[in-house]
């Protein structure tokens, strides 16, 4: 049975405020981050000075930007990276050094994005469609384009099927520079590109918004997404913070859009970490299987930065070494926190919270790990937390709180370290022992800007046997360990030293309590 024509329209909001004025809620970003908002959208800026109801008012003289606008001073941007140690003859200078890790791990990456775009279908007309992508379609918008989905193949076990969609199928009313297209092959894969999707794009002989051409039109923005394993939130977070990248290079932070799941696969998305797409969107996750049989008409669609990229964001990163502090990392963490509605109970007055993260699996277990609970107890200043992070025991959101009120977290090396990104600014992580693969957390811990230790002595470090990778044989990742007592806690208390001393750990504390100066 075929679906009759659909369409599904966008909420328009009016802009007059001698009548009902702007939806400023819909906004719904940190204030922080608002005055960077209104530096991108001065139409909106200018209107909340002119409308009373507007609660930004007191945020319009400060003159702030993220670094990828035009004419935007370093004093202005959110925060500038650090870079102290040596880079390992990665750069000349430190000048240098500094502006690699600016364009590699922060807000000069969406910069680089920006600069690389280019037509790839131009329109005619102002309601013809078009597509833009940057350097190997690594990103992509369209407008007005078109998607048969009658002849494609859903009964498969391919994740991410290339030849998916064939010349006619997807396309819009414009005109196609064939050669551009062709020439951003070079990044063809799964999780690198959009390539395989768009190969077959093709200049149509109709305008794709016609109800005789559609099945389905979608008014409303689309965030089409090929995701990482979502069983791993080390990689499933590679996802997350491409999509807060996609929507700097789109300044477009809107939740009121569609975000569609291309997996060709007829089996279903297995997602532990969900309810993290409610700081995107506030719409249920669709599915391009849903689509099945259908022509579809989309009038905004965005291909986002994906998981994997060559020189990607941040798996197959080449992070420069020497250097910390990513505002992009910092603004990911705070929209995140904002939207999610996490709570910060802390500081707290005279304590430092520590949360020792408690594996539970066959393998990088502590075995002597009820020794270093009870050494840490003996500590008064210290308040521990001995958690297990297991989505049927704990539910994520709830993880993600416990993780943003820690001062200190500790854990193995493993995927949840990656509830750094919700530490405080302030914050330290002990990756315990990084089991052979160093510069995991160690690279995530400085994009985020916590303080990162691990494991120094390995004297003092006992470990149960050789590992016993399944294919590989001795492995450090596969085996089980103890640690000394002594160290452990020497580590814990250069992680407190960091916290105690942190500016934003004393001014929160101060603000809460009203600490005198001296107190402090």
């Amino acid at each position: 049975m075929r679906w009759p024509p659909t369409r599904i329209f966008t909420l328009l909001v009016v802009l007059i405020t001698c009548c009902h004025g702007y939806n400023w809620k819909s906004i719904n970003l940190p204030e922080i981050h608002i005055p960077y908002y209104f530096t991108n959208n001065p139409d909106i800026s200018r209107l909340c000075g002119n409308d009373t109801t507007c609660p930004y008012q007191h945020l319009l003289k400060e003159n702030k930007c993220w670094g990828y606008e035009k004419n935007c001073n370093e004093d202005e941007r959110l925060s500038n990276p650090e870079c102290p140690d040596d880079s390992r003859g990665w750069a000349k200078t430190k000048e240098e050094q500094l502006n690699t890790f600016w364009q590699g791990g922060d807000f000069g990456y969406v910069l680089e994005r920006r600069k690389e775009m280019k037509t790839i279908c131009k329109p005619k007309n102002p309601d013809d469609s078009s597509l833009e992508c940057a350097k190997y379609m690594r990103y992509c918008r369209a407008k007005n384009i078109y998607l048969d989905f009658r002849h494609a193949d859903f009964d498969t076990n391919e994740s991410f099927k290339e030849n998916f969609l064939l010349e006619g199928e997807i396309g819009g009313h414009c005109k196609l520079h064939k050669s551009a297209l062709r020439a951003e092959s070079e990044h063809k894969s799964a999780l690198q590109s959009w390539y395989a999707e768009m190969e077959h794009f093709t200049s149509l002989p109709f305008k794709p918004i016609d109800d005789k051409n559609c099945d389905v039109i979608i008014d409303k923005p689309v965030m089409f997404m090929k995701l990482d394993a979502g069983s791993n939130m080390f990689h499933h977070y590679c996802d997350f913070i491409n999509f807060y990248l996609s929507n700097h290079v789109n300044n477009s932070f809107s939740t009121d859009l569609y975000m569609i799941n291309w997996d060709t696969r007829s089996s279903h998305y297995s997602d532990l970490f969900k309810e993290t797409f409610d700081a995107f969107t506030e719409h249920p996750m669709m599915y391009i299987k849903n689509l099945r049989d259908k022509r579809v008409c989309i009038k905004d669609a965005v291909f986002p930065l994906l998981p994997r990229m060559r020189w990607g964001m941040f798996y197959n990163m080449p992070l420069i070494p020497g250097c910390h502090g990513s505002s992009l990392f910092q603004a990911f963490s705070a929209h995140l926190v904002h939207r999610l509605k996490i709570p910060q109970d802390g500081p707290l007055e005279s304590k430092i919270r520590i949360t020792l993260l408690d594996r539970k699996t066959k393998y990088r277990n502590v075995l002597n790990q009820a020794e270093l609970v009870s050494a840490l107890k003996t500590v008064g200043e210290y308040e521990v937390k001995q958690v297990v992070y297991k989505y049927k025991e704990l539910p994520f959101l709830d993880q993600v709180k416990i993780s943003h009120n820690s001062d200190i977290f500790i854990g193995m090396h493993g995927a949840g370290l990656t509830h750094m990104l919700y530490q405080p600014d302030w914050g330290s992580v002990i990756e315990l022992f990084n089991c052979g693969d160093p510069n995991c957390y160690l690279d995530l811990a400085r994009l985020r800007g916590v303080k990162y230790y691990t494991w120094e002595k390995i004297d003092k470090l006992h470990q149960e046997d050789e590992g016993h990778h399944p294919t590989l044989g001795a492995h450090q990742k596969f085996t089980n360990y103890a640690f000394d007592v002594q160290e452990f806690m020497r580590l814990v208390a250069m992680a407190a030293d960091h916290v105690r001393s942190h500016p934003a750990f004393i001014a929160a504390r101060k603000l809460k309590y009203k600490l005198p100066k001296d107190e402090l």
